[in-house]
């Protein structure tokens, strides 16, 4: 014989006692092919996002002597040895901006996208013991890692924006752009660390790979020298490296740089998309299986 069903006795606000409660309910079930990215699922869970942004910050910086003063102190003298290399030594062109103010520009996205791209890489190996113990989407897991960065990024620009009061160049009116430059540096991270986060789970030389991958792509973009030595009819193709409209565009749009990016920045932007979505797809595609290799 069927028994009736519990009904509320707790008295809350809004419940009276001839109604049952009612608790959300998530229904885990196996998946087959291609996934949709579920975008809503993430926005559900966005303070466990916030968590691990926070706790990655925290952890970077735990029981360090100078905390947070590592992330100015990485581009900066990265800035120092440039300068008196490819600067002094080699008399590379800068557009008729000092060489430190010149690479520094470029330093400050290309710390945030590289120190991005290796913390979602390992993301999901690092968080193995979490994997396997709740469920919650995975794609929290890379985007953390790369949010994360956005505080040094913050503290690298404010030194930015001291060098260029020390050499008396002021914003040009392009900086309206920076905000979407700046997002087109998260996009280009988060697109490759999910390609990359997916594979270390099944081949661990990835993380191997990725030190080299970072160094490689640093010479690929135009840091240590102007995209302007790269003859004009190759300049759109080079662009397919999303980065290299992020660094003009930032000289462009604070240094008034000669080099405005122009057709560049659209290629740009599309190669970064194209990585983000492919990367997503890929990602939801192995997602069922981390749990059980990681």
């Amino acid at each position: 014989m069927a028994t009736e069903p519990q009904l509320a006795t707790t008295g809350l606000p809004g419940i009276t006692a001839s109604e049952p409660i009612k608790r959300p309910v998530t229904i885990i079930k196996p998946s087959r092919g291609w996934l949709s990215l579920n975008l809503p699922e993430l926005w559900r869970y966005r303070e466990l996002l916030y968590i691990l942004a926070w706790r990655d910050v925290k952890v970077r910086y735990k029981q360090t002597v100078i905390g947070a003063a590592w992330a100015i102190i990485q581009p900066f003298f990265s800035m120092v040895v440039f300068s008196l290399f490819f600067g002094s030594l080699a008399k590379i062109p800068s557009d008729s901006i000092p060489y430190p103010l010149f690479s520094y520009a470029a330093l400050v996205p290309w710390t945030f996208f590289a120190n991005g791209l290796s913390e979602s890489a390992n993301s999901l190996v690092g968080n193995a013991n979490l994997l396997k113990k709740i469920y919650f989407p995975r794609l929290i897991i890379p985007i953390s890692a790369v949010i994360s960065g956005v505080i040094d990024f913050s503290l690298a620009f404010l030194v930015l924006l001291g060098m260029m009061l020390y050499y008396h160049i002021l914003p040009t009116a392009n900086i309206f752009w920076l905000p979407l430059l700046a997002l087109l540096a998260f996009i280009t991270a988060l697109g490759v660390g999910l390609w990359l986060s997916g594979l270390n789970v099944q081949f661990r030389d990835v993380r191997y790979i990725v030190p080299f991958l970072v160094q490689f792509w640093l010479f690929a973009t135009p840091i240590v020298y102007p995209s302007s030595l790269i003859p004009e009819k190759w300049r759109l193709l080079y662009a397919i490296n999303p980065m290299v409209g992020v660094v003009e565009g930032f000289r462009w749009s604070l240094l008034g740089a000669d080099t405005a990016p122009g057709p560049m920045i659209l290629v740009s932007a599309l190669a970064a998309v194209a990585l983000l979505v492919s990367g997503a797809f890929y990602f939801r595609r192995l997602e069922k299986t981390f749990a059980d290799i990681v």
